[in-house]
């Protein structure tokens, strides 16, 4: 086993004294060799895995990793198969699908129009659109859809997310799918823009049309010529469907069960909000270009001023684009395609970060477990591990919580009071346990996110989850 892990892993490191190289190897042998998990339970002992154990039990098979230090990309390393079938190893050029973190990266360029004066922040967008604008109803009348709004998750847009489609399957235009022609419902506004934050992949997609109608440009150029080459992210696209020379670099993506996605990986015409190719040590080299430009060392793409309104949090702790995390000290993605996982988080300010990417639906608490444990072997304020405390609960403060819940647009959580544990079981989740830290706060095991119940006239009504309300289905 040790010599077919030795043969699954490829790594680079920067040219670094021998010193500093040494210190470096023990970093990387450290997550390699002793991954600690995220979350603690008060009582419960803490079981290490090695990095191949935990990809093994979880059913992952590919990930790739990249560390910033100092303001550089110190280390990056790919472990496991790109390909299972094939026996191809993820290497540290490696494609996976960076999914919702697309959404900050096709932000900058939307920046950058703002700092070229071809559009404003707060002018309605319908003013720019061309070939297809922003239907009109009486919540843009009272506050009309913005840039803004779009890259902050607050223009009060529909449809959260993209399922994508099968290769062999019918892709629709970006217009098609803002109006409900392919796999979605019509992207619309359903909510006074700007009066609450709500998760909206939709937004994004309006903001990919907008980018385009602008510079009469397909939305890979627009990328390619004004993010992604000026960022040295030379092995990224946009391009939806990849280009067939490029299938052999990409990683095929793997169902929870551990079966291939269709076709190996899906199609995402909602580009800006999906559609990004990467790899970590693209998305390094993206997280230093922002944190330079924020420190007023390079204007590449963005100025300082530019890049500061980028990282100051809005609505939620959400930028223009990216979210902002620790306390106002990061900022970050996650990103959920089909058979990919994957995220990133950069220190605004000290110039540390890295990024994560994996080939499976499982690989999303692997990624988290990963980046805590970078966090932790780099002393990084904040990542430390999180220790939780289960209390004890009568069996009917379960029984009453138990039901039905609706997150629209995603459907239906159903929550079970099995032998005395709860559960949440759902379509577009994996099964998880839900521990109780008080009668109303519960949290997942692997992940931490917590639960909080709402109460109204004494019975529960809703949950909250990470920004978002689940209203209880009778």
């Amino acid at each position: 086993m040790a010599r077919l892990w030795a043969l699954l892993v490829v790594g680079l490191v920067g040219c670094q004294a021998p010193q500093d190289r040494q210190e470096t190897d023990a970093h990387i042998a450290a997550i390699e060799s002793e991954l600690k998990p995220r979350l603690v339970i008060r009582g419960e002992p803490v079981e290490t895995e090695t990095l191949a154990e935990r990809m093994e039990r979880l059913g992952v098979p590919g990930v790739s990793i990249a560390v910033i230090n100092d303001g550089a990309i110190e280390w990056a390393r790919g472990y496991g198969s790109a390909d299972v079938e094939s026996g191809r190893p993820v290497t540290t050029t490696t494609l996976f699908q960076a999914a919702s973190i697309s959404k900050p990266v096709a932000a900058t360029a939307a920046l950058k129009f703002v700092q070229d004066g071809l559009i404003d922040l707060d002018e309605d967008v319908n003013g720019k659109l061309v070939s297809w604008k922003v239907p009109e109803n009486e919540f843009t009348e009272a506050q009309p859809v913005t840039l803004r709004g779009l890259v902050t998750h607050t223009a009060g847009m529909t449809v959260h997310g993209f399922p994508g489609y099968a290769r062999a399957e019918e892709v629709p235009s970006t217009i098609g799918v803002l109006d409900g022609e392919g796999n979605t419902d019509p992207i619309r506004v359903d909510m006074e823009p700007r009066s609450e934050w709500r998760y909206s992949g939709g937004g994004y997609t309006v903001m990919q049309h907008l980018l385009t109608d602008i510079a009469g440009s397909p939305f890979p150029e627009i990328m390619r010529e004004i993010v992604l080459e000026p960022f040295g992210m030379s092995e990224s696209t946009y391009e939806q469907p990849l280009p067939e020379a490029r299938w052999e670099q990409a990683a095929t993506g793997y169902q929870s069960d551990g079966k291939e996605v269709e076709g190996k990986w899906h199609t995402y015409p909602e580009m800006a909000a999906a559609g990004l190719w990467t790899t970590p040590t693209d998305l390094a080299r993206f997280a230093i270009a922002i944190q330079d430009a924020n420190a007023g060392e390079s204007e590449a793409v963005l100025s300082t001023e530019m890049a500061r309104q980028m990282l100051t949090p809005d609505m939620n702790s959400h930028g223009l684009g990216p979210a902002i995390m620790g306390g106002g000290a990061r900022f970050g993605h996650g990103g959920s395609n089909e058979g990919f996982r994957c995220t990133f988080t950069a220190f605004i300010e000290g110039g540390s970060g890295a990024a994560i990417m994996t080939n499976s639906d499982n690989g999303g608490a692997l990624a988290q477990e990963i980046l805590v444990n970078i966090g932790i072997e780099y002393g990084w304020p904040g990542f430390e591990q999180d220790e939780r405390v289960v209390v004890e609960l009568e069996p009917a403060v379960y029984e009453e919580l138990a039901g039905r819940y609706n997150i629209p647009p995603a459907g239906v959580v159903t929550l079970e009071y099995v032998d005395g544990r709860l559960w949440a079981d759902a379509t577009f989740i994996e099964r998880v346990e839900l521990l109780p830290e008080s009668d109303t706060v519960f949290f997942t095991r692997d992940a931490g996110n917590r639960v909080t119940f709402v109460r109204e006239d004494g019975r529960v009504v809703a949950f909250l989850v990470q920004g978002t309300r689940a209203e209880r289905v009778e």
